[in-house]
């Protein structure tokens, strides 16, 4: 890890970003035949494999200079702001029943880096994906975590840059960095799976100034589980 202090989503410097979007549409990912998709959040939104596209042109070009044999594997992309407020309350509530002694806005902090808060949240603009590594043959690679393990249940192990994963784990980790950052994508540092182009945090890291994109709305997406929990590690 480095001595650079991690900026996070709770850092009102995000939410001051100025909010604009370029109006670009929500496609789904699995139409895309280059992209391989996994299925895992399938049965919780309807949404989960749409992304903008603008961001599914950089995943592209990011697998095509990653090594033979691998290639991306997207879990996760748009999410509607209900389920991303679910998301948040969970994990806040879930930090308060283990650590009572925490005051509200350190909860908040903590809260945010596992989940955005709902103002500045990437996955609800549809340039924000959670994905891993995987091979041609659709196993995946060992990032020293599973996707959506929190820094509590981890010992922090989620955070891009751990030294406590295996050293075959960091090298993939860096290996999926190298592919996506050098398609101006961004890495949100507590989740080395999460990654963005557009949004508030994209244009903070950036130094852009302003998004290029806002929530969005997919028409006639639907929830078909109320609770938007994330899903647990194996």
């Amino acid at each position: 890890m480095t001595g650079e202090p991690m900026v996070l989503l709770s850092d009102p410097r995000i939410a001051a970003i100025d909010l604009f979007d370029n109006g670009e549409s929500l496609v789904d990912v699995r139409e895309v035949t280059e992209l391989q998709v996994d299925n895992r959040h399938a049965g919780t939104i309807d949404a989960f494999a749409h992304l903008r596209e603008g961001m599914v042109q950089r995943l592209l070009d990011a697998q095509a200079t990653l090594p033979d044999g691998l290639r991306l594997l997207i879990v996760e992309g748009y999410r509607q702001l209900e389920t991303q407020r679910s998301v948040f309350d969970g994990y806040r509530d879930e930090l308060r029943s283990l650590h009572p002694d925490w005051d509200a806005d350190r909860l908040f902090v903590e809260t945010s880096k596992f989940a955005s808060p709902v103002e500045v949240a990437p996955h609800s603009t549809g340039g924000a994906i959670d994905l891993t590594l995987c091979t041609d043959e659709g196993i995946e690679l060992d990032m020293g975590t599973c996707i959506d393990a929190t820094p509590e249940a981890s010992d922090n192990a989620c955070f891009t840059a751990a030294t406590n994963v295996s050293e075959r784990a960091q090298h993939n980790r860096r290996t999926l960095t190298r592919a996506l950052a050098g398609a101006g994508l961004v890495n949100y540092p507590t989740e080395w799976w999460h990654w963005s182009f557009g949004d508030r945090y994209w244009a903070y890291v950036t130094g852009t100034g302003r998004s290029h994109y806002g929530p969005a709305l997919l028409t006639g997406a639907t929830e078909t589980n109320a609770t938007g929990a994330k899903e647990e590690c194996a």
